[in-house]
């Protein structure tokens, strides 16, 4: 239950701190510090957390799942702090979709994971329809897992180090 209130706390807080101001251009907010990263560079975190989040939940690893959840979140609540462009709505609409997943994950049901991530990859794909970037497609992952160096499965089930 405290997960799934964290999250209701970051989405109203991200909600919070964005404009509904409707600028066809995606200037960081004049109160963003000069380093602030560039919107490409948070969605593109956004992406491999996705991915992450996909895989450590066919793996049942919820602690990691969890994990990365969290880290989905803050990509996504960052780039609704730093870019005022992007509607408060498209931020809004993600709040069930990310409550599902973390309601899921606390569950540890796979059904609803799988069900609620997909849920979450439409809503990425409506906010990118919106904003004129539909040409940004996400999918659910495949059931291979990327080429990588990280081991999703829990270690002590059967995961090799």
């Amino acid at each position: 239950m405290a997960l799934r209130n964290w999250y209701v706390v970051l989405a109203i807080s991200a909600g919070a701190m964005t404009s509904a101001i409707a600028q066809s251009d995606f200037q960081p907010s004049p109160n963003a510090k000069q380093d602030a990263p560039r919107l490409i560079e948070i969605m593109n975190a956004a992406q491999v957390q996705h991915l992450k989040l996909w895989f450590a939940g066919k793996s049942k690893n919820w602690d990691l799942a969890a994990f990365e959840l969290r880290q989905l979140t803050d990509s996504l609540a960052q780039a609704a702090i730093f870019y005022p462009g992007i509607p408060v709505s498209n931020v809004t609409t993600m709040k069930e979709p990310l409550l599902s997943v973390a309601d899921a994950i606390s569950a540890g049901d796979s059904r609803r994971f799988a069900g609620s991530m997909r849920a979450l990859t439409d809503g990425c794909n409506a906010c990118h329809t919106s904003m004129e970037r539909g040409f940004i497609a996400i999918g659910v992952p495949t059931d291979q897992p990327p080429p990588a160096n990280q081991i999703f499965a829990p270690i002590g089930r059967g995961a090799k180090k």
